[in-house]
């Protein structure tokens, strides 16, 4: 565990982002491909392993002022019992430029357990902008432990949108590192957890420049003994002036059994910084239920509106199609059925 509670994807290299995310190695074009700056083999065990073993992955690199308009898109899939997977991505958004990349997440269902453990690692250039979205549907016999990171520089712009539906256990905290002034980032993340699942999910945003903003939502349902927990970070160096920060997370709890857990941790350095964290837990109402029943729906049909409606901030970040396909994986969850 580190020093800021955070454990496996935040270690001693928070103290020097030039260090950490490889700012020296970055240049103008890809003739320099930094793989294992912004995620150094040393950040953590998970890394390490990742780094040592890893055999595939994604490499994607957006020319400077180029608006990638279609969604660029890739499955992992496992397809053997008992075995691990270890990809790694790059991706390099170049000045002024955008793009959407969508990651799709699956496997059968076997009797043993399997382990999955990519590294993700995302640099956002001056001006540009970038949008990482995972919908995560590994079967209930996955081990998912992943380290994403980006890396974003002055006026930048950075998106995660993250689900996570399937596993047996799921760790996952997207981060985002404001480097330059001007720099925002956004996390928003939904985890569901139905019997003996636990989704282990949130953000990390560290501010390292003056005028830096960014946000974290995360939204958690938790049926029969599924157990969600958020944890979050947010970090704020002394100098990062005028730093904004806005953290939520809301836990949804669909039975007696089920449970959710917060722990947010903030760290404020900078005496101009303003930040703010809320969090709710509820459950369905009866109310809510009997209004919908009295309008026609069974009561399995209104709890499961009632449920897209909790996620509803989040879904529409996806496109249509993608939408659709979350939807439909909760109402599978709520059903009991395999995805």
């Amino acid at each position: 565990m580190s020093p800021l509670g955070l454990g496996n994807d935040i270690g001693g290299s928070l103290r020097n982002p030039a260090h950490c995310c490889g700012i020296s190695s970055i240049k103008p074009s890809v003739g320099v491909i930094p793989m294992a700056t912004v995620i150094p083999p040393e950040d953590n065990k998970f890394a390490a392993v990742n780094s040592a073993v890893w055999s595939g992955g994604s490499f994607v690199y957006v020319p400077k002022g180029v608006h990638v308009e279609v969604p660029l898109q890739t499955y992992f899939r496992i397809n053997a019992e008992n075995s691990g997977q270890f990809e790694r991505t790059l991706i390099i958004i170049d000045e002024g430029a955008y793009a959407h990349y969508i990651e799709g997440c699956t496997a059968p269902s076997y009797s043993s357990d399997s382990f999955h453990s990519g590294v993700i690692e995302i640099i956002v250039k001056k001006g540009a902008r970038m949008r990482y979205s995972t919908i995560q549907n590994w079967s209930h016999n996955v081990y998912n432990l992943v380290t994403q990171r980006a890396a974003v520089y002055e006026g930048a712009h950075m998106e995660w949108v993250d689900g996570n539906l399937g596993s047996k256990v799921t760790m996952k905290y997207p981060a985002t590192y404001l480097l330059e002034p001007g720099a925002r980032g956004e996390i928003l993340s939904i985890a569901m957890a139905t019997s003996g699942q636990h989704q282990d999910a949130g953000g990390k945003v560290v501010h390292f420049a003056p005028n830096t903003s960014s946000s974290i939502v995360s939204k958690s349902i938790s049926k029969n003994d599924g157990r969600s927990s958020y944890r979050g970070l947010v970090k704020v160096y002394d100098g990062a002036k005028n730093a904004k920060s806005n953290v939520e997370c809301d836990a949804l709890l669909l039975n007696d059994d089920s449970r959710t857990d917060t722990y947010p941790y903030i760290e404020i350095e900078e005496k101009t910084a303003s930040v703010g964290h809320e969090a709710t837990v509820s459950k369905i109402n009866d109310e809510q239920v009997f209004y919908l029943m009295s309008r026609g729906l069974s009561e399995e049909a209104a709890t499961g509106l009632i449920v897209r409606g909790f996620i509803e901030p989040i879904a529409k970040e996806l496109p249509l199609e993608y939408a659709v396909e979350l939807n439909r994986l909760i109402e599978l969850e709520m059903e009991g059925s395999v995805g």
